[in-house]
């Protein structure tokens, strides 16, 4: 089992640790709506260092993530510049989602832990004809601190050079501050910034910020903040039998003639019409969505939840469904009686503030 450089901080802040795709990471560290809370409300930190980062570098790089990548590179015209990716498989499928900054020289990547391998692999396979270098980073760590006091934490935290490149950052962009890289990114819906340093330095940053009052975030919380911003899960809310177009991506998908992977099955799809939809689900009564309920229109199947968890901001059951066309209200199966349910546009939260709106089906 993997552990990240923290591993021994979080056993003694008294985190619940658990297996998550091999590695050993903290659940919750007592209560997991409190720390939901905190990020809401205030700030809090997560420990990201299973992810994996990927430098792309070689006179190729563009070309090569303009066929690798479903969205368009090219319209990082500045270093520091962040967009957000579906990877592909030919058939259209989602091979992984990233976030892609462009460097000076190059890119930098951050997949997700559970599909390193596979996508080490598919970057390396996808790469013949390219000039490009694919250089995996395991010396870095991954700090992300969120939520509406983040910046002005880091402001009282951070070195002089560092809170600088930080005040330079707009939403969605990264700089280099020495051998640190720090992004105004996140996975939560909040105002938020993820910081990239070497191993080494991490014990210091998460002590500093322990210090400074920032409470530290598990994996639970991670997974309701996340559901409540509308943020898929890889292989729960898209995996390689679903597209993008299925996924709630389609706007990360652009189209110009680049010919990328799984492009001319996502075409084919668009043109046949007829595809499922990823929407958000509001339970009307008591109780709490599940992945793989099922999800009814009447006493017709429509599809099922794929993501689903009680909302500590909204205080009700909320989830995602997979779902095909459908007419009138919506069900859904719990332990065999059914309740209803009101479909409702992603994100559920943005910011703190609920902003969901109620979908009228077509027809």
């Amino acid at each position: 089992m993997k552990e990240t450089s923290l591993a021994s901080h979080h056993r003694a802040a008294g985190g619940k640790m658990v297996d998550f795709s091999g590695w050993q990471m903290p659940l919750h560290y007592g209560s997991q709506i409190d720390e939901h809370h905190a990020v809401r409300q205030s700030v809090g930190m997560f420990d990201v260092s299973h992810m994996s980062v990927v430098d792309v570098k070689g006179s190729s790089a563009t070309d090569y993530l303009q066929k690798l990548l479903a969205n368009d590179v090219a319209r990082l015209k500045q270093p520091g510049r962040a967009l957000y990716s579906a990877m592909l498989n030919p058939a259209g499928g989602v091979k992984d989602d990233l976030i892609v900054y462009r460097l000076e020289l190059g890119y930098r990547l951050v997949v997700n832990c559970g599909t390193r391998d596979k996508d080490l692999a598919w970057m390396l396979a996808c790469s013949d004809g390219f000039e490009v270098e694919i250089i995996e980073r395991p010396d870095l760590a991954l700090i992300a601190v969120q939520g509406p006091e983040a910046l002005s934490i880091l402001e009282t935290t951070l070195a002089p050079a560092q809170q600088s490149v930080l005040g330079s950052l707009t939403s969605f962009e990264g700089a280099p501050a020495g051998d640190w890289f720090l992004a105004r990114t996140g996975y939560t819906g909040e105002l938020g910034v993820e910081i990239m340093l070497p191993n080494a330095a991490a014990e210091g940053l998460w002590t500093t910020l322990l210090a400074a009052g920032v409470r530290p975030i598990g994996l639970g919380a991670r997974d309701t903040l996340r559901l409540e911003a509308g943020m898929n899960l890889y292989g729960q809310d898209m995996d390689e039998g679903h597209s993008p177009l299925s996924s709630n991506l389609a706007w990360t998908v652009k189209h110009n003639g680049r010919n990328f992977i799984g492009e001319a099955a996502l075409l084919k799809m668009k043109a046949d019409k007829g595809s499922t939809a990823l929407v958000g689900l509001v339970m009307l009564d008591r109780g709490v969505l599940r992945a793989q309920y099922p999800v009814y229109a009447q006493e017709t199947l429509v599809g099922e939840i794929t993501s689903g968890a009680f909302s500590p901001t909204l205080q009700a059951g909320i989830g995602f469904a997979r779902v095909g066309a459908w007419q009138g209200p919506l069900f859904v199966e719990i332990r065999g009686k059914r309740q209803a349910v009101e479909p409702v546009s992603l994100p559920f939260v943005r910011k703190g503030q609920v902003v969901y709106q109620k979908l009228i089906p077509e027809g």
